[in-house]
């Protein structure tokens, strides 16, 4: 099983995620990273590296409203 935290020391350029998000979102995330074995922290950087980006560097589920085409009627 991997660590539950990574070793002290170890990150590069560590910052604090000062982000205010409502309280279900961030209990849910906990509960995953628990789930999952790992600190929070841990869990934000496995999230982060893993989402699928399309070839406009956006995530695959994200609807961008600006690079929205408009429908050609083919009748």
């Amino acid at each position: 099983m991997a660590p539950r935290r990574r070793p002290r020391g170890t990150l590069v350029d560590p910052i604090n995620v000062g982000y205010e998000v409502e309280r279900p979102s961030k209990e849910l995330f906990e509960a995953l990273a628990e789930r999952c074995g790992v600190s929070g922290a841990v869990f934000f950087e496995h999230v982060v590296a893993n989402i699928p980006l399309n070839d406009e560097g956006l995530p695959t589920w994200w609807q961008n409203k600006t690079t929205e085409e408009l429908p050609i009627d083919s009748d």
